[in-house]
């Protein structure tokens, strides 16, 4: 395979992952460019580049050389940062190609451990029949916990109030002392909390229960249908690479995703890897989600800060 008059790939591909060094979506991202690095035979380079909420590395490599040596793996915090900024720096629809959706990790509704409420229903029954008593957390001002938490409310006509936090972590800790109702917490963060027995896990937003927490209903089965959200983690590149690259780069995904390994290696973190695929699905699933918060962005009238 030729990209002009070279082979791709001849030199190191560079990977913008923007989120922290060590947490889920780079954890993702490493294990996957490990096993793809051996099958190209040229090193994905991982660059953190931490900032906005994602969009500073996104934008980096909306803007690089569309030659395939510069990649983004990112999260659905792209198309809920596109919701909520439609005056972005960068266009995430038109400048950046779905490559492929690597993995899911769903959210975990939590409540404090001394909760009177022990289930769903519990909770939908308490928001409705107390409009505004409850309370729930999320890591800030259009977090996917923020989010979320509003289509809950949407969902079932509830009137909760939303306290923001700086942070997963500070959300966690004031649910494990009691100060908020609930939350809709990410795996990563809630799995050892709820082993630990700090809070209580009501159900999980995933389409199957995780194979983590057997016992856990997920929202479907708890009693509230279509409410299966999930963040994406996938790899996107710059718009206009090459066709030829980029159906190189989704058969080498597609060899990860085939390995029981690559998903092994994300469960502990609560993450599932994605089913071999093509960039088309990416791209409509790309558009609903897009649509979907776009959508829960206005109705809640949410401001970005």
């Amino acid at each position: 395979m030729t990209v002009g008059a070279e082979t791709y790939p001849s030199k190191p591909i560079r990977v913008v992952v923007p989120w922290p060094a060590g947490g889920l979506v780079d954890v993702a991202a490493r294990q996957l460019g490990q096993r793809m690095q051996m099958s190209l035979g040229q090193p994905m380079v991982m660059d953190n580049k931490v900032g906005a909420g994602g969009n500073l590395g996104a934008e980096l490599v909306a803007k690089a050389p569309a030659d395939g040596y510069t990649l983004l793996f990112t999260t659905s915090a792209l198309t809920m940062n596109a919701a909520m900024r439609p005056k972005m720096p960068f266009n995430a629809v038109k400048d950046l190609e779905r490559v492929a959706v690597v993995a899911y990790a769903p959210a975990i509704l939590v409540v404090s451990p001394s909760s009177s409420i022990k289930s769903l229903q519990d909770l939908i029954q308490v928001a409705r029949t107390q409009p505004g008593k409850l309370s729930y957390a999320s890591a800030g001002i259009g977090s996917p916990a923020h989010l979320m938490g509003e289509l809950f409310k949407s969902r079932n006509n509830v009137s909760v109030v939303h306290v923001p936090y700086t942070g997963a972590p500070a959300a966690m800790n004031d649910q494990i002392a009691g100060l908020i109702d609930y939350q809709f917490a990410n795996a990563a963060v809630a799995l050892q909390q709820i082993k630990a027995g700090k809070v209580r896990a009501l159900a999980v937003t995933s389409t199957q229960r995780m194979p983590g927490l057997p016992e856990v209903p997920t929202m479907s089965e708890a009693g509230m249908d279509k409410f299966e959200v999930q963040q994406w983690m996938g790899l996107l590149a710059p718009k206009g690479t090459p066709p030829a690259v980029m159906e190189h780069l989704v058969r080498e995904v597609n060899k990860v995703l085939a390995l029981n390994d690559y998903g092994q290696s994300l469960q502990s973190a609560g993450a599932t890897s994605a089913k071999p695929g093509k960039p088309i699905e990416f791209e409509t699933y790309f558009q609903q989600d897009l649509a979907q918060w776009t959508g829960v962005v206005k109705a809640a009238n949410i401001q970005p800060e």
